[in-house]
């Protein structure tokens, strides 16, 4: 009998649902006529684009417009646009205003798509205050409103916290942002359609989400620029996306986004309190293993979040063993796996390497039942004492 997989990775990516493929399928073999074109196949790809934009302004909110919709690769292409075109557009003020807006506020727990982009800008002469979290890896208005200067063009704080799963005070930062005239990025990435998101009560200017991450095909994601931004850019080339970034639009992965955040925003509480109820008995399940610490905010988190640090193993070595085992996790962000560097966000939290490489990231979704988390207490029960049992360094640390 085929072993059963328990797949407890939807941080890291989602299988595309039955509902988003089936709405996929006609533009792959029916209308799938380019979006510019003229004649009917081409007009009913149109049709479908701005349905999917429509759909995507919904879901973040009723006084979203589609025209602040613009679709991009994934979330790590929303992530470049935002925070280098509003550098670009500081470092433009500076011709006209006579003031060096060459400063941007974020966090040194930021997905890598942030951090390397404001890295870029610094070699371009951009100064970057990157402010530290608190244990939970949670960030304050407070501190973003202290780290603020006059020459600051951007702050750039996730919604909620890919690895350790923490929501930010998003609202209360973009009202900062918002008081002092200053545009609010957000990488929302991991809480469109998990937790209620609407850019006008959480005073976002920028907001980046990707499909992959809700059920959607990997490869299409959108940035939602406030109207009035006139961002650069991202792409030279056709018209497509009002000339902001050029090339043939991607039709069936457009539509697919489209149904996947109208899908994930219509259950979004039920499924939420359904998450949470589960996501709380692995937690107390996993720290009833000895010498477990649960990295994160207790309370304050996605709802399908759960990272925990095990003293005196190896996170590859605990992911290696549940893969035998049939369940698939992750020590960490996605992007990193493999680098052979503790998470850079535990370490910002104050965890010392040890622990910061001894992590292990469960997600679960939809499909994730009772029984499953029961089997992965189980599996990571036995994995754990398995692997201590032949660590030298737990018995050392143990007696």
């Amino acid at each position: 009998m085929p072993q059963k997989i328990i797949y407890a990775d939807n941080a890291a990516t989602t299988a595309v649902s039955r509902s988003v493929l089936e709405a996929m399928l006609p533009f792959f073999t029916e209308d799938f006529g380019n979006a510019s074109a003229v004649y009917k196949t081409g007009r009913n790809a149109a049709r479908a684009v701005l349905k999917a934009r429509e759909a995507a302004a919904a879901a973040l909110g009723g006084n979203t417009e589609p025209r602040e919709i613009f679709f991009t690769s994934g979330g790590t292409e929303s992530d470049n646009w935002a925070v280098k075109g509003a550098a670009a557009l500081g470092a433009a003020a500076v011709r006209t205003a006579f003031v060096q807006k060459r400063h941007i506020v974020t966090t040194a727990v930021e997905h890598h798509a942030v951090l390397k982009s404001c890295a870029a800008l610094e070699k371009q002469g951009f100064k970057v205050t990157y402010l530290p979290p608190d244990e939970f890896g949670r960030i304050t208005a407070e501190q973003v409103s202290a780290a603020i200067t006059p020459e600051t063009c951007l702050v750039s704080v996730m919604t909620a916290n890919n690895e350790v799963g923490t929501v930010m005070p998003v609202a209360e930062i973009g009202a900062v942002c918002r008081e002092r005239g200053v545009l609010f990025h957000t990488d929302a990435v991991q809480a469109v359609g998990q937790i209620p998101v609407d850019v006008d009560k959480m005073n976002i200017d920028l907001l980046s989400l990707s499909g992959h991450k809700l059920h959607a095909p990997k490869g299409i994601g959108a940035l939602y620029v406030r109207k009035g931004i006139e961002l650069p850019p991202f792409m030279d080339g056709g018209s497509q996306e009002r000339g902001r970034r050029a090339g043939t639009e991607n039709v069936p992965a457009i539509v697919g986004l489209g149904r996947a955040l109208t899908d994930a925003v219509s259950d979004l509480s039920e499924r939420a309190e359904r998450l949470t109820a589960l996501r709380d008995e692995l937690i107390r399940g996993l720290l009833a293993i000895p010498e477990t610490r649960l990295n994160g905010s207790p309370t304050n988190r996605l709802p399908g979040n759960v990272n925990i640090s095990v003293r005196g193993i190896e996170g590859e070595s605990l992911l290696l063993m549940l893969d035998m085992k049939g369940i698939c996790a992750s020590s960490g962000s996605a992007c990193a796996s493999g680098s052979g560097e503790p998470s850079h966000v535990l370490l910002a939290c104050g965890l010392p390497r040890e622990l910061a490489q001894s992590s292990l990231r469960l997600t679960i979704g939809g499909d994730t039942s009772a029984e499953d988390v029961a089997a992965i207490v189980i599996a990571v029960s036995e994995s754990v004492e398995k692997l201590r049992s032949l660590s030298p360094y737990w018995q050392r640390i143990s007696h």
